[in-house]
């Protein structure tokens, strides 16, 4: 049986449940957006170790802060992407939207090479595990309104302020 390491990490959008395997992080979802046994339904096969200490979260953590702190625009975490192929694929486009840059769910249906699959792609987006190091909260509608973020609009304002360099009043 895999291990799956885990730990809570404070944050400015409140605490953050982080896991990780021997291969990557594979989660890193807002707590109170889930109960506990929500985050951790899709590992069942897995023996789950609470370790704040543990090397990948030392650097998430660190990381993080830098992030919050505006002094870093891109993390070099490993992943562990859990998920079906067409997710993944999703999940990996979200990669290539960068600091402070928006795209619509139909940019980035075109990017992946579909314009039909905007619901398909928006679906995929709310079941992101790695929310901020994977940035779905980049991912706008078509009218510019902050629409489909399952850690609350709040957060995807706030996440969207911070790169823009705007102050935020939260």
């Amino acid at each position: 049986m895999k291990s799956l390491y885990t730990c809570t990490i404070d944050s400015p959008l409140g605490e953050l449940q982080a896991a990780a395997t021997d291969d990557g992080l594979c989660m890193l979802e807002y707590v109170n957006a889930k109960s506990s046994k929500e985050h951790f339904s899709s590992f069942t096969h897995y023996t789950i170790i609470e370790d704040s200490e543990y090397p990948l979260f030392v650097s998430l953590k660190t990381q993080l802060t830098e992030y919050f702190d505006k002094t870093r625009t891109e993390f070099d975490v490993p992943f562990d992407l859990i998920g079906t192929d067409f997710q993944k694929r999703v999940w990996s486009e979200l990669l290539n939207v960068g600091y402070g840059i928006t795209r619509t769910y139909q940019e980035q249906s075109i990017a992946m090479g579909d314009v039909k699959a905007i619901r398909a792609v928006a679906s995929a987006n709310g079941r992101n595990k790695i929310p901020i190091l994977i940035p779905c909260h980049r991912i706008i509608g078509t009218d510019g309104s902050l629409t489909g973020y399952a850690g609350d609009l709040w957060r995807k304002k706030f996440l969207l302020e911070l790169e823009s360099n705007q102050v935020c009043l939260f």
